[in-house]
């Protein structure tokens, strides 16, 4: 298939969206009374587009930018990690804040980058095989099940990694299921504006791809 400029950018927002959260992750906020990572106002997003890349163009292409937004995420963190090692400028003030604020943990990195791609993956895999199902019907049905699916092997392996011994079991599991249930409600809030974003990108490029005889593994990205 030949990339076209809306591929492209519809990738470079699904990277933006995967780095800026893992950036803006470090923030605590407060939503009705529940308290959430701040990711979680734009890394949703980043499955609202991975459904978008695999209902248009198909589970390989999709597999291809989601290891693209691994790698793209990798570089962010090395980055970040050089620069917090070097002896700051006797002008820079602020070491100390920098180091608080991106400088995760081995065990928070860790957590970050299996979820990443276990939730992506499985996202992915789910709306392929739910696409030739229902024989292309009822977008609604593998954004949101892709979804239920796919966000909560994400949030079950991230707090699981990130916190489990260290809160109790109950308030570790309570934390899951909000989390979970507040990226499932962005899904669903989201839903026309995936089938505007669907119903464009189809028409535009020409193109629907249904996944017939796909090989899934993750690993297979050539």
């Amino acid at each position: 298939m030949t990339v076209s400029h809306r591929f492209v950018v519809v990738a470079a927002l699904f990277v933006t969206c995967l780095i800026t959260a893992n950036i803006i992750i470090v923030k605590q906020i407060s939503i009705a009374g529940i308290v959430l990572p701040a990711a979680i106002i734009i890394f949703p997003l980043s499955y609202i587009i991975g459904d978008v890349l695999t209902e248009v163009y198909g589970y390989q292409q999709a597999r291809r930018i989601i290891w693209l937004g691994f790698l793209c995420n990798l570089v962010a963190v090395v980055a970040i990690w050089i620069a917090k090692i070097l002896p700051p400028a006797p002008v820079f003030e602020a070491q100390r804040a920098y180091e608080r604020i991106l400088g995760s943990t081995p065990r928070f990195l860790l957590a970050s980058f299996v979820a990443y791609l276990a939730g992506e993956f499985t996202n992915s895999i789910v709306l392929s095989k739910m696409k030739i199902w229902t024989r292309g019907r009822w977008l609604w049905t593998r954004t949101i099940g892709s979804t239920l699916v796919g966000q909560g092997v994400d949030t079950v392996v991230v707090l699981t990694i990130a916190f489990a011994g260290v809160l109790p079991a109950v308030v570790l599991g309570t934390m899951i299921l909000s989390h979970w249930l507040t990226k499932v409600v962005y899904e669903i809030i989201a839903t026309p504006f995936t089938y505007l974003v669907v119903s464009y990108l189809k028409n535009k490029e020409k193109v629907d791809v249904y996944d017939h005889g796909v090989d899934f593994n993750p690993l297979k990205i050539g």
